[in-house]
């Protein structure tokens, strides 16, 4: 089933145009990788996935979810890692989106949270301050949080940014498990291209307008690919 369809979606940034003409669909299961050149477009894309940049034309069509229905990671930022909350706090926090008219948590959004930080491995955490944790830690506590918003779609820009190698890997592995074994749809932003082609069954290369979209085993036979390796296959 197709989750998300763009057609002919051009976004504006700062009166700058920086998605043009991007058309390509999402369907329920896919682990897709948006990737390109710094100020390629990747994250205005995923911001007007979300609904917080609107097209100036073209459209973006949703099929059995809404967008408060995606669970969001965000790049890290200094003010996000010096958050005094406590794991628990910050994950039930995104059950918020699923709220509506009632801003309450209640037993079962309680449940939720601590099911998303057993999955997420963090338990032992939990009543722990989060800006006390490693950089790892705190991106696990921000999936488990993302994971609180949807049981279907998860939208993450540059999830592994700033990490050492290991705890890179251990993040994309979980990430992996997550679309593999409990069936939730990934479209990612990274800049590891390696990592992208690994991870991913469907790449985007983005370049202001679509340079490529199609699958991974397609995407490493182009000569965009190769350029972006280095021409190192």
């Amino acid at each position: 089933m197709t989750l998300i369809e763009c057609k002919g979606l051009n976004l504006h940034y700062d009166n700058h145009q920086a998605v043009k003409d991007v058309s390509f669909s999402v369907n329920e299961g896919d682990y897709l990788c948006i990737v390109g050149e710094n100020g390629s477009g990747k994250s205005t894309l995923l911001k007007g996935l979300l609904g917080l940049r609107s097209p100036s034309s073209g459209s973006i069509l949703f099929n059995g979810i809404r967008q408060t229905q995606i669970g969001y990671l965000p790049q890290q930022n200094p003010v996000q890692n010096d958050f005094p909350a406590s794991v628990f706090e910050v994950v039930l926090s995104g059950c918020l989106g699923t709220k509506r008219l009632n801003p309450f948590y209640g037993r079962k959004d309680k449940q939720r949270a601590n099911e998303n930080i057993e999955k997420l491995g963090i338990g032992n955490l939990i009543k722990i301050s989060y800006r006390d944790l490693s950089g790892g830690q705190q991106q696990r506590v921000l999936l488990a949080r993302a994971l609180c918003a949807t049981e279907k779609l998860l939208l993450l820009d540059e999830p592994a940014s700033g990490l050492d190698p290991v705890v890179t890997s251990e993040l994309y592995q979980l990430i992996e498990n997550l679309n593999k074994e409990q069936g939730v749809t990934i479209i990612m932003i990274s800049h590891d291209i390696l990592s992208a082609v690994k991870y991913a069954n469907i790449i985007l290369h983005m370049d202001t307008s679509l340079k490529f979209f199609g699958t991974v085993d397609e995407y490493k036979e182009t000569s965009v690919f190769k350029r972006m390796i280095g021409g190192n296959v």
